[in-house]
């Protein structure tokens, strides 16, 4: 058995590896841009993203999901560092929030992700989508004032969100532009039929090909044309250390004197229950773009991301979430297994150990032009069309996602969409579950499955459509079960049916669903 695993993960590294250092390249300055905007040390950004890829990429049952420092939790974790005082004490909120993970991963918690509706699923990758082309485009122009652009807006609005970009193209580099430009058209190009014939184009991901052309442009022009070249900020800016020696000296202890402090426990429920969340969404949005359509254990990935934060919090790291961008990336640089998330995790280490010079020289334009690339495939205009064309069940609550997300933030987008999702299923069941057929003078009311609750003022309605002098048979034979108030509302017509006129027959009633007088106005049919 462990040969025939070995012998999978071996077959796949032609595709894992070039994979792992795609999301590598974009995981690096998404680290340290959600560190910076978490009010914590750079360095906290980094521990999670290493945590994420080389130990939760194999406690994780999923082959493809990726897992780091998340946007979404970032305005919480600056809040929470801000009340609890300092930042080893929010460490003490990690290591419990790991561990309530882990047990809402023993009590099969992970259930709760099959309920999410597919179209809030699909909406909510659209939405990242467009974030990652609003919050990219200024990056892609030159305009670094911040590098975060992972899948929330942070603490910006829309409307600062469009000002930026606005500002952006007042303020344009020349270099960043070229860079970002040419970046995008290798991407385009890269994945055309005519160069995917040759084999060696199928082995090298379009992402690394952007990186190799941004780093040999900028090199060009720093010798030849200096207007067009990029430097500081337009380029990636990793903290550099000479050696493991000085890699350790980096992290941060949790103090756990504070675990006295209660406002520890309302931070760790708080960051639990929000990552948990965000990774049952992450994972059902990384199983439908699987191309191998592979489905993730829900309940193993919560144990996962619970180690996860444990070993995090415990070394000085932000809380670790699945994360649908960085997982997103590793599917469309052709990903198949866990090795490229691990792979990922290796890079970073080896990064912040030895290479943090020759990372320095990346501009942030080449990262930009990928997550340009990877929002649009998850925006494409093709998924709206297709939506609308299933009808409003679909194409509302799928919008209305989007536009959540897009003006307030993931998690309470998502919980809107959802919102909206069940509104149309109750309105389906409401208009599905009854319906009344007239002949003559004669009237049946059919009750096509289980009739609830929410079925009650429609029924009524139905009642009084029926006239007087006239027959009504009901017809319970497909209805598995009745509600009480439904019963009780039959119950009331069966009362004042004589005064109209009315003979009621009842038809299917059983024994299990149906109140006395209901029994004993069908034994007389």
């Amino acid at each position: 058995m462990i040969h025939k695993h070995i012998n999978y993960y071996v077959g796949h590294l032609k595709d894992d590896l070039p994979a792992g250092l795609v999301v590598f390249l974009v995981a690096l300055p998404l680290c340290l841009g959600i560190a910076m905007a978490s009010g914590a040390p750079l360095f906290a950004g980094l521990i999670a993203g290493l945590v994420g890829g080389i130990v939760v990429s194999w406690a994780s049952g999923s082959q493809l999901s990726v897992s780091g420092p998340a946007a979404g939790l970032t305005v919480i974790v600056l809040n929470a560092i801000e009340q609890l005082g300092s930042y080893s004490a929010f460490l003490v909120s990690v290591v419990l929030a790991g561990i309530l993970q882990l047990i809402l991963g023993y009590l099969r918690a992970g259930i709760i992700g099959a309920f999410f509706p597919s179209s809030v699923i699909k909406g909510m990758l659209a939405a990242i989508g467009l974030i990652l082309i609003i919050k990219q485009l200024p990056h892609a122009v030159g305009y670094d004032i911040a590098f975060e652009g992972d899948e929330s807006y942070m603490n910006e609005t829309v409307l600062s969100s469009f000002n930026e970009i606005v500002q952006a193209f007042s303020a344009m580099s020349l270099g960043s532009t070229v860079i970002s430009l040419g970046g995008l058209f290798l991407l385009i190009v890269w994945e055309t039929k005519w160069l995917k014939r040759f084999s060696m184009v199928r082995l090298v991901p379009g992402a690394l090909m952007v990186v190799l052309w941004g780093v040999g442009f900028n090199a060009l022009a720093l010798h030849y044309f200096p207007e067009f070249s990029v430097t500081g900020k337009h380029l990636v800016s990793l903290v550099t250390t000479n050696g493991f020696a000085e890699f350790t000296q980096l992290f941060v202890m949790p103090d756990f004197d504070h675990l006295s402090n209660p406002h520890v426990y309302m931070v760790a429920v708080t960051l639990a229950i929000i990552a948990s969340l965000e990774t049952l969404l992450s994972l059902e949005a990384v199983d439908k773009l699987d191309p191998l359509k592979r489905t993730a254990p829900t309940n193993r990935e919560l144990k996962a991301q619970g180690l996860g934060n444990i070993i995090s919090g415990l070394i000085g790291g932000l809380p670790v979430t699945a994360v649908i961008v960085r997982s997103s990336a590793n599917i469309n640089a052709g990903g198949r297994t866990r090795v490229s998330s691990f792979t990922h995790g290796i890079l970073l280490l080896l990064s912040i150990l030895y290479f943090t010079q020759i990372l320095n020289l990346i501009p942030l334009a080449c990262l930009a032009a990928i997550l340009l690339h990877t929002g649009y495939k998850l925006a494409k205009p093709e998924l709206f069309i297709s939506l609308y064309h299933k009808g409003c069940n679909q194409f509302f609550p799928f919008v209305i996602t989007v536009v959540a997300i897009l003006a307030t933030d993931l998690l309470m987008g998502v919980l809107i969409g959802i919102a909206v999702g069940l509104y149309f299923v109750i309105k389906a069941h409401y208009h599905a579950a009854i319906s009344l057929h007239h002949d003559g003078g004669h009237y049946t009311l059919m009750m096509h499955k289980d009739v609830s609750f929410l079925n009650k003022a429609r029924l009524r309605s139905i009642l009084d459509e029926v006239e007087e002098n006239s027959t009504l048979t009901i017809d319970a034979s497909k209805a598995k079960f009745i509600d009480y108030d439904i019963q009780e509302t039959l119950e009331g017509f069966l009362d004042s049916a004589p005064d109209d006129n009315i003979t009621v027959e009842l038809y299917g009633f059983s024994k299990d669903h149906i109140l006395p007088q209901l029994k004993y106005a069908s034994s007389q049919v």
